[in-house]
Parts: structure tokens; sequence; C-alpha cells
């Protein structure tokens, strides 16, 4: 199994490059267990303090993959060498990509049908020979437990091997870890705003604000209404912890 660093309290895959994570969700695939698979940055980390069954869920979940460069820049502070960032929305075209070969069946879940209408269009154009076993939009809201099982038997029927989760963190993380074990194969993904880059709602920071770890920020000029208290308190609070945790103020467990 793939070896895991704590930060803050919450344990984060020491994951080389695409290339590696995609062949452990191959293998994942081919064991046939059910699983579920959180994408980690600042902000996740940041709310596993907060909340302890949120920390739990993470470090319970099959991969913990480190979407925000803080996390690798941390881990690289601690010595750990063979460490790096993996960002979401790339790993998402990554797996489409490479899941061509394997003949990977992947599903949607989250987000508005237009923006879902769009990826699919962009999914065609860039992977022609990617397979979309089904899409769905539930409402924006708390689901009912009449339409959950209507979810679930949704996928189930797709066949799907993947289950590309976008409700949003922390929604999908917790929805996934409730209903994982409901499915009769395959592995859920919490992909967040990677439905968005997909179906260009998002634009890709440039390379040199990604490997400065400002990736936050050209998000934030894009949707600062929606976006700045977030980057404003979570960036804060991770820093600080940081401090703490470093100089031996204070333990997090």
């Amino acid at each position: 199994m793939n070896k895991k660093f704590t930060l803050l309290g919450i344990k984060i895959n020491i994951l080389k490059n695409y290339d590696e994570t995609f062949n452990l969700i191959v293998d994942s695939i081919r064991d046939g267990n059910r699983k579920f698979i959180t994408v980690n940055n600042v902000h996740t980390i940041i709310e596993g303090i907060r909340d302890e069954k949120y920390k739990e869920i993470i470090n319970n979940s099959f991969l913990a993959i480190p979407d925000g460069k803080p996390l690798s820049v941390y881990a690289k502070f601690k010595g750990i060498k063979n460490i790096s960032r993996i960002f979401g929305p790339t790993f998402f075209e990554e797996t489409l990509g490479r899941g061509q070969v394997e003949g990977i069946r992947h599903y949607f879940f989250g987000s508005s049908r237009q923006t879902l209408d769009k990826m699919k269009i962009e999914v065609m154009r860039k992977f022609s020979s990617a397979i979309i076993s089904g899409t769905y939009s539930p409402p924006f809201r708390e689901f009912t437990s009449e339409e959950n099982e209507s979810f679930i038997g949704h996928m189930n029927e797709s066949d799907a091997d993947i289950f590309w989760i976008g409700l949003g963190a922390p929604k999908q993380e917790i929805w996934m870890y409730e209903n994982y074990k409901k499915l009769n194969k395959g592995i859920m993904i919490g992909i967040g705003a990677g439905f968005d880059y997909l179906a260009g709602n998002t634009k890709h920071a440039p390379k040199w604000m990604k490997n400065a770890s400002l990736e936050w920020l050209y998000r934030l000029i894009q949707e600062p209404g929606r976006l700045w208290k977030r980057y404003l308190i979570t960036n804060t609070l991770f820093l600080w912890y940081v401090f703490l945790e470093l100089t031996g103020l204070k333990k997090f467990d």
C-alpha cells in the first residue's frame, strides 16, 4: 500500500507522479473492492482540523491525494523527497485519457446539467475513446433518502468503474463516505472544481503560478465574490497551524 505522511493530524499519500496514482487506481478497480478517494488541499486540511468526523473520512480514504502545492512543499520540508503535487483537475483529465486503453467506464455526479453537457463535449473532443457510462446533476440542496437511493441505483445500473463526485468539499467527501459501500463495484473520487475546469468554466493558472503555489490567487481573481473569504481565512489558518506544529507549540492528533 502507498505510504502516507501526516500533516496537522491528517494523513496524505506520498505520490511520485500521475503514473503512480493512475496505476494504483487501476489495480484497485481490478481487485473489485469498493473504495473512495479524497483530493486534498489547504481547504480540506482546515476542514479536517475543524471537524473530527471529516478528518476521519480523509484518513480512511483509499487514497488521500495531495492536490494543494503547500501539502507537497510541507512534506519535502519534512524530508519526504519522492512526493509531487497531484493537481485534481489535471489528474481528472489524465485518468480520462489513460483510461481509454484500459476501457475504464466513468460516471459524473454533481454540478449543473449545463456544466455536465459541456464536459461531455470536451471529453469527446479530447478523449474520443473515453467511456462515459452516465451523468447526473443532483439538486443543490440536501438530498432526501428516496433521492439518494435513486442516485445509487442509477450509478449501479451504469456499471461504471470510477464515479467522479463534484459536490464541492466538504459535502462530497461526506457523501462518498456515507454511500460508497452501497455501490456494486467501483471507486468514488471527490473531484470538486475538476468539473468546472474540464467544462471550461474555470481557467487553469499559468504554470509559473502553479509552481509558486499561487493557483489559489488565480482562482480568487476569477471568482472573488465566492472565494475571497475562504482563501483569506483558510490560508491564514493553515500557515498559523503549520507554524504551531513545526515549532512544537501545538500537537495535532
